[in-house]
């Protein structure tokens, strides 16, 4: 056999492409994602069930979360690049996409939470709120676009009452139970221990808005390319950390996780289990993103025509993943 150099070279060359390859692939796979919530609640359940199972390492992921508080400031971050994965409302998605960003729905993260619109004691109609200050997150995001639409069905105009930025559930909380505001919407277990403290109820989000869907996880398209595998990693660790929350077997543990998490009543804990167990993951639909699109377009007042569903939202990892 005829010894070729520049073959052997040419070999030699693949050799090393493929061993410096690999190794940025694996880099890369070693890098943490970054994920952002805005608060912490029972709606998180399913992560808290992930970190405490070690369902993200099993996938061979390290994710590093960090409670922002704000759905402003994450929506900003998020777009900016400072977080890979974040977890909010739809609503930001469709205004961040129309503003430029590249940000898109992959799947849902949770059912609507049970928002309850929590009102200081004294207070027992909508009428009683004329002149009050309202906590929401950020005035233009989130469900505050939601309650705005409540108040004005309940015949409150702009003006009649005053939107707080206060931030997460947990500073609403605080705001509520010292006396800063009046009323807000929050979720379990907030709510929970504010009525135990003789703070009142003007009923739920479901009451009102039935069909509104929960908070999604949104990432940017061009970290999804890159990231893909990642990204379905990420997604089938959930996938278990839900599957795992709907096994009776598993109540015992799951309810002492959350409540080393929360001050959280044990027989309110019991029902969440039992709420989680008997309801489907949840999803994300055309119809539930079309009433997000809606509500979006006439608190922004962009111009016609409105996007699709497709234009914020992509299901394909979701598919890959199951």
């Amino acid at each position: 056999m005829q010894f070729n150099p520049v073959s052997l070279a040419r070999r030699l060359f693949f050799v090393l492409f493929r061993l410096k390859f690999s190794v940025a692939a694996r880099r890369q796979a070693e890098k943490p994602i970054r994920l952002a919530t805005i608060s912490e609640g029972v709606s998180s359940w399913p992560l808290y069930v992930a970190q405490e199972k070690n369902f993200f390492a099993r996938e061979g992921l390290d994710v590093d979360v960090t409670l922002t508080g704000s759905s402003v400031k994450q929506l900003e971050q998020l777009t900016a690049g400072d977080f890979d994965i974040g977890f909010q409302q739809s609503d930001h998605v469709v205004r961040g996409v129309e503003h430029g960003s590249d940000l898109f729905i992959f799947m849902a993260q949770a059912h609507a939470p049970e928002l309850s619109l929590v009102v200081a004691p004294g207070i027992r109609s909508f009428a009683d709120l004329k002149g009050r200050e309202v906590a929401v997150d950020g005035a233009r995001t989130g469900y505050a676009l939601l309650l705005r639409k409540l108040l004005a069905d309940k015949g409150l105009r702009n003006g009649d009452y005053f939107l707080n930025e206060v931030g997460g559930s947990r500073e609403r909380f605080e705001a509520l139970k010292n006396g800063v505001v009046s009323a807000s919407l929050l979720n379990p277990p907030f709510d929970n221990a504010l009525f135990a403290s003789g703070f009142g109820s003007l009923g739920t989000v479901d009451d009102y808005f039935p069909a509104y869907p929960g908070s999604i996880a949104a990432a940017r398209r061009s970290w999804a390319r890159d990231h893909g595998t990642q990204l379905i990693a990420f997604i089938c660790a959930f996938n278990k950390a839900y599957t795992w929350l709907q096994e009776p077997r598993n109540k015992f543990e799951a309810l002492e996780l959350l409540q080393e998490r929360f001050e959280i009543e044990p027989q309110a804990a019991a029902k969440a289990f039992d709420r989680f167990a008997g309801r489907p993951r949840p999803e994300v639909s055309r119809e539930g993103l079309n009433q997000v699109i809606a509500l979006v377009w006439n608190a922004e007042g962009f111009p016609p025509p409105r996007g699709s569903p497709e234009k914020y939202m992509d299901l394909s990892y979701l598919d890959r993943a199951r």
